[in-house]
């Protein structure tokens, strides 16, 4: 056994091991420094599925992708499954560890044991280098390794204590569409200082689509630059060996939505949500004017406006979070959407003796908006001390009317009187009904990307509609109450509009073709002054018609 080798792997050298280069080597050596390519076709080796160790030999948007990292601080990459996309990437961090002394490296994936993986690959690249073009290894392991040169590899689950506290050269994150949304806002709001210090520290993102998340917002930013993320995309078909005859055998044996998804790379949402995928995808928005901590502006107040606000409150736990919305609901003649979302509240660490406050001075700020609060649980103690002891002046009550259930109402008191809406079945069934009403007719613009990112996975539970498994819907639940909240007599009169109405009108023609009743016609005999046309209270023309002969 050679005393060269580190604990003894024949592949690995051993620190302080005194290498003779030939001539030869050298300009092999200062050729592989200089170009990634050249080091990673002439010097990598990988595991072919079909035909075990062989070099690496590139695809074009492989070396595409080397070129883009290379020459840019941000890349983010929409791949397909199985595209060499994890080798690509890991061959270039071989690549920047081995000729740049010093270098910090993180590798992080949805799960500890994928990043692990993909450290593993990167390991066995490593053992099949040539001795003159390694380093003497300090650490080797499953979670890290150290190089004689002082550059580092670690590998971790992505979260946002993963890394904290850490400055790296290049952060790594692999299959980051997977990453609970949650865990990878906070990621980010943890992780992106730890590169900001440098000028030519990187961030690549690698993954293939999963929904509409972080990755999908990214993304999205990235093709309208609105980031600094250079973004590359790659189809199934520029994958040697797949064509036509690949992806129907594909489809036969997986699902035409899962070929989307993993080939096509569409940014799918859940099959069964409440709004409509196609609508989802269509949805605008934008980043806020003004943040900070959970709190997130549109669109700043205007004097004369009328806004109304829902709220949806938790106990403060991490599980999950206190929301509110703030709408302007004011009624302007030719307004294409009536209802815009103007600023958004969601924390899952304010404590409920502090949430009315926070409540109270943002409404009041919008012209002492309109506020309906969800009182269930927490809730009610919420709206009590807004309206007992802040004197908030237009907290919106409810009253339960027997069979036709909670009624809204103005500022009184009495029996079965709540200050507040109690979520019950029926409730939440109407909301979400008028809430998809409100999205697919375009009377409801939402700007901000968390509400959009519940929506994709607010999907049917049962007989109900909640949140997927990890994920969250208190903001979506402040959309239901608001569906509810619209459709409700006292606040139509409140804000003197009625969107039933007005969705006829602009539909009102198409309509009428598409209900005119066959077998009937109007033989102009009929003229009974109390069979003339009428308009009901929520706008439809009701015309009489008569059998011919009648």
């Amino acid at each position: 056994m050679s005393n060269d080798a580190y604990l003894g792997n024949p592949n690995l050298k051993r620190v302080n091991t005194p290498v003779e280069f030939t001539e030869e080597q050298i300009i092999e050596y200062q050729k592989c420094s200089e170009d990634p390519l050249y080091f990673m076709e002439n010097y990598v080796r990988i595991v072919s599925l079909d035909e075990g160790l062989v070099p690496f030999k590139m695809y074009g948007f492989q070396k595409n992708i080397v070129k883009t990292i290379h020459n840019n601080r941000f890349t983010i990459c929409k791949l397909p499954r199985q595209s060499g996309k994890s080798t690509t990437t890991i061959s270039y961090l071989l690549h920047f560890a081995l000729f740049n002394p010093n270098s910090n490296i993180a590798i992080l994936a949805n799960k500890s044991s994928t990043a692990r993986d993909i450290l593993g690959r990167l390991q066995l690249a490593y053992e099949n280098l040539p001795k003159w073009l390694q380093q003497g290894v300090i650490n080797w392991n499953k979670g890290s390794i150290e190089l004689e040169n002082k550059s580092q590899i670690i590998a971790a689950a992505t979260s946002s204590s993963a890394i904290r506290g850490g400055s790296f050269n290049i952060i790594f994150l692999d299959e980051f569409a997977f990453v609970p949304a949650n865990i990878a806002e906070m990621f980010f709001s943890s992780v992106y200082p730890t590169i900001s210090s440098g000028k030519n520290t990187k961030m690549i993102i690698v993954s293939t689509p999963h929904g509409m998340n972080q990755f999908y917002k990214l993304w999205v930013d990235a093709q309208n630059k609105r980031n600094d993320y250079i973004p590359i995309e790659v189809h199934w078909s520029e994958v040697p060996g797949r064509d036509e005859k690949w992806k129907e055998m594909t489809i036969r044996n997986t699902s035409e939505e899962q070929f989307s998804q993993e080939f096509e790379c569409e940014f799918l949402g859940s099959v069964d949500t409440l709004i409509s995928p196609a609508k989802i995808k269509n949805l605008p928005y934008f980043d806020p004017i003004e943040s900070q901590n959970g709190l997130k502006m549109f669109k700043r107040p205007e004097k004369g406006r009328l806004y109304a606000c829902t709220v949806d409150v938790a106990r403060g736990t991490n599980k999950d979070y206190s929301a509110f919305i703030i709408f302007d609901v004011t009624k302007e003649e030719n307004k294409k959407i009536p209802y815009e979302v103007v600023c958004t509240y969601k924390n899952n660490e304010v404590k409920p003796f502090v949430l009315p406050n926070i409540i109270a001075q943002t409404c009041k700020a919008y012209n002492e908006a309109h506020i309906l609060v969800e009182v269930n649980d927490l809730g009610q103690s919420i709206s009590e001390a807004m309206h007992y002891e802040l004197e908030y002046p237009n907290i919106l009550m409810t009253t339960q009317k027997g069979r036709a259930g909670q009624l809204l109402g103005a500022m009184f008191s009495g029996r079965g009187t709540s200050l507040g809406i109690r979520m019950t079945k029926q409730i939440k069934k109407v909301g979400c009904s008028n809430f998809k009403t409100l999205i697919e007719g375009d009377k409801l613009k939402i700007n901000d990307f968390n509400i959009i990112e519940e929506i994709s996975t607010f999907s049917r539970r049962g007989n109900s509609w909640q949140a997927e498994e990890g994920c969250n819907d208190d903001l979506v639940m402040c959309l239901v109450i608001f569906g509810w909240l619209s459709n409700q007599p006292y606040f139509k009169e409140l804000s003197d509009m009625n969107i039933r109405s007005q969705m006829y009108m602009e539909q009102e023609k198409l309509i009428e073709q598409d209900m005119a009743p066959f077998g009937f016609m109007d033989d102009g005999i009929n003229s009974d002054p109390a069979n003339e046309e009428t308009i009901d209270e929520y706008g439809t023309r009701w015309i009489p018609v008569v059998y011919k002969g009648q």
